[in-house]
């Protein structure tokens, strides 16, 4: 995973002092990089029944489409309030100063589907334990969450007890 780490470029102070910003666009603009990052996160998915991909808003777009077809499943977005066209269901997550919401189509999901949720990144925990919320509240068995990067510091998986986590790289 050495080769991984070296494609993604460390912007500090981004995007407010004191956060170092993993930047994944280095990694994502050369073939290699980006074929070996959507493997490592497909692999441990692959054979197990999976038969959608639910991609978080937005690096979760990029990395989760190319895993479902990897692994034969098809793909679900999850994005910000008001961007989806039909009816949707709505999770709302605490940020440090706030709160957040993310919206899924109400009919994204058949009761008893297999997913995999896919982002790039897990740091608190958050987005991931609102967008596991969505799956479950429309009738489906999350198989796994899994992220390129997980900033281990942040102890995001402590809002993701109980669930399958696969995170390619950690810092």
């Amino acid at each position: 995973m050495t080769d991984l780490k070296s494609r993604i470029r460390h912007v500090p102070d981004f995007p407010k002092p004191g956060i170092l910003f993993y930047d994944i666009t280095t990694l994502l603009r050369e073939p290699e990089g980006f074929r070996l990052a959507i493997d490592t996160i497909a692999t441990p998915f692959s054979n197990r029944g999976i038969s959608l991909v639910v991609g978080i808003e937005s690096r979760g777009f990029i990395l989760g489409a190319p895993v479902a077809d990897r692994i034969g499943a098809g793909f679900v977005p999850v994005r910000k309030p008001g961007k989806l066209p039909s009816a949707s269901v709505r999770a709302t997550y605490e940020l440090e100063y706030g709160s957040d919401s993310l919206e899924m189509h109400r009919d994204a999901i058949d009761q008893g589907q297999r997913v995999l949720i896919v982002d790039d990144l897990l740091a608190t925990g958050g987005t991931a334990r609102a967008t596991v919320d969505l799956v479950k509240q429309i009738g489906g068995v999350v198989e796994g969450v899994a992220f390129l990067i997980e900033l281990v510091a942040l102890n995001g998986r402590a809002k993701l007890t109980g669930e399958n986590i696969h995170a390619v790289l950690q810092y």
